[in-house]
């Protein structure tokens, strides 16, 4: 079992930078791939992006690709999603997610332990 906990979302202006935090309950180094999606309203949750368990990895949704880096600090047993640039279209609950499975990591249906979120909202 992992506990996620979310943080740092809130309002920006267009243009701006926000870093979203995901506390774990346990070392997720090693053993869990980590992903952040998000969900709009009335949209299907999407990828946003992912790193492997070991670190060396990471993976973007087309959209983000220059505008965020994912990232951890193993000894916080944190994960990190820097965004910059925000656009209007980026407002959505972010959420955190891990999965010990070796899968492509883009899907939300490959993860197996989910945070409750965080608001991110970009106003122009």
């Amino acid at each position: 079992q992992v506990q996620l906990v979310e943080s740092g979302g809130g309002l920006v202006q267009a243009g701006g930078s926000l870093r979203l935090s995901c506390t774990a309950s346990r070392r997720t180094f090693g053993t869990y791939a980590m992903g952040w999606f998000r969900q709009a309203p009335g949209k299907e949750r999407e990828f946003v992006a992912a790193i492997s368990s070991s670190g060396e990895t990471a993976y973007y949704v087309d959209s983000m690709k220059g505008r965020a880096t994912i990232s951890g600090d193993n000894a916080k047993n944190t994960l990190y999603l820097q965004m910059n640039s925000l656009k209007l279209e980026d407002t959505a609950v972010y959420y955190c997610a891990a999965t010990n499975g070796r899968g492509s990591y883009y899907f939300s249906s490959e993860y197996d332990y989910w945070g409750q979120g965080t608001q991110v909202t970009v106003s122009s």
